[in-house]
């Protein structure tokens, strides 16, 4: 009687060697770090926060980050948090958009408690998760994320404009990394762009202020004092988190085929979500933005073929570790404002782009949803270009009417709903699911 092999365990849940995994944990970590050190240093530059606060943001955001990346990887199963998938989480670009505006609106002891509140709020809502994705179709998101790009551009340009030769030469130096880098190296380019950036200022005479410290630090808790609570101010957090999760419906999708795993948004989107919500409960605590899962190592996966989630974890120990190294941290944060300033803008236009594709995937040809996509953007751009329309009205519709990124979202939610079910018949095939990732939408069809 021959004896029957043990079956095989799923390729996500293979368990790498030492030598094999830190060599593909290092390739995570390199296309996953640039979005933590970008996102807190224009955090830190537009607040102008000192050297030794910035490090300990810093500090505090990738050891978030790692977190994010174990609990996502490795998963909770008693608590139901996490899809034990090989995936990032980072600081999403939008989320740091709308803490920015809070923060220079209302103080950043007020875009602390927003997080906080934003993030208690996507714990509470998951349970009514299948019918608040539908409100986020990809016509509400990308006009709310074209409406984030634009108007984060604006808040960024005065940090180009203090030194405009310096930052100029940053965003050339930027698009050269992008023209020449391949693979994970690309995506690292703003990062490298920040770095050759800060050798330009160096070699043209600019001081960089690198506060002094010991070797490890952990980061400080309530960096701008005891965080303010205000509904009102939350509002753009609020939408972003319910948008959220269409977002990490369509990645979900996508990574579960690209590990090869049947893909199960209903069971994996919550825990996904609360994973996120737990580390931004963390988030406002530190003093940083929401975080939220990231796909942007999925194409390490399909590269590489490794398709373990313990590689991802281990990613995850490497963000930690870097965290806790103060002095990488201190150097980090004396970039020069234009410098920043430059990389802002190629972040920011980026995520305006990725806005515009989203849009893309919308049939405009019935008429319908170009409407309430010009309306909506009406209600977000009139805030950027002619602020004083808003200046005498109450302090509360001022918070929702004068903010870009509130009024257009809301208008967006609010237009497509109420055109759905009173506008005219959409034509034949015109009607399709736009969620990304729900029943009859293109299987990864995500936000990149």
């Amino acid at each position: 009687m021959t004896a029957t092999a043990p079956p095989r365990g799923e390729p996500v849940d293979e368990r790498l060697p030492l030598q094999r995994l830190l060599p593909l944990a290092c390739q995570h970590l390199l296309a996953g770090v640039a979005a933590p050190v970008s996102s807190v240093i224009l955090i830190a530059t537009t607040l102008k926060l000192p050297t030794g606060q910035t490090a300990s943001l810093l500090s505090a955001t990738l050891v978030l980050c790692g977190i994010g990346a174990l609990l996502q990887s490795l998963g909770v199963r008693a608590l139901r948090v996490g899809a034990r998938l090989p995936f990032l989480m980072l600081p999403g670009g939008a989320a740091v958009a709308i803490f920015l505006q809070i923060a220079q609106e209302y103080g950043p002891a007020t875009a602390s408690g927003s997080v906080l509140v934003a993030a208690a709020f996507l714990l509470c809502v998951l349970p009514f998760y299948g019918r608040l994705v539908r409100l986020f179709p990809p016509l509400v998101m990308g006009t709310t994320v074209v409406l984030i790009g634009i108007n984060m551009i604006k808040v960024t340009a005065p940090m180009v404009a203090s030194g405009p030769g310096l930052g100029f030469a940053t965003l050339g130096v930027i698009a050269v990394f992008f023209l020449v880098l391949r693979g994970v190296w690309r995506q690292m380019a703003v990062l490298l762009g920040l770095v050759g950036g800060t050798l330009i200022a160096v070699l043209t005479g600019t001081e960089l202020r690198v506060a002094h410290g010991g070797t490890f630090a952990l980061p400080d808790l309530f960096p701008y004092g005891a965080p303010h609570f205000d509904l009102l101010a939350a509002v753009p957090l609020l939408v972003f988190a319910l948008a959220s999760l269409a977002e990490a419906t369509g990645q979900t999708v996508l990574n579960s085929e690209a590990v090869g795993r049947a893909p199960d948004p209903g069971r994996d989107v919550p825990r996904i979500a609360r994973a996120d919500a737990l580390v931004s409960l963390g988030s406002g605590i530190f003093g940083t933005s929401l975080m939220v899962t990231s796909a942007e190592n999925i194409g390490i996966v399909q590269l590489t073929r490794v398709r373990s989630r313990f590689v991802t974890a281990a990613a995850g120990v490497l963000l930690i570790v870097c965290g806790l190294l103060t002095p990488l941290t201190r150097l980090l944060a004396a970039i020069p404002e234009p410098v920043v300033g430059a990389a802002g803008l190629v972040i920011y236009a980026v995520i305006a782009v990725m806005g515009f594709g989203m849009l893309s995937r919308t049939d405009l040809s019935h008429g319908t949803d170009s409407v309430v996509i010009a309306l909506a953007l009406v209600a977000g751009m009139l805030p950027i270009v002619a602020p004083e329309m808003y200046a005498d009205l109450p302090s509360w519709a001022r918070t929702l009417f004068g903010s870009a990124i509130a009024a257009g979202a809301i208008a967006a939610v609010v237009l497509s709903a109420v055109f759905r079910l009173f506008g005219p018949a959409p034509l034949s095939g015109s009607d399709a699911p736009g969620v990304p990732g729900a029943p009859g939408a293109p299987p990864g069809a995500g936000t990149p």
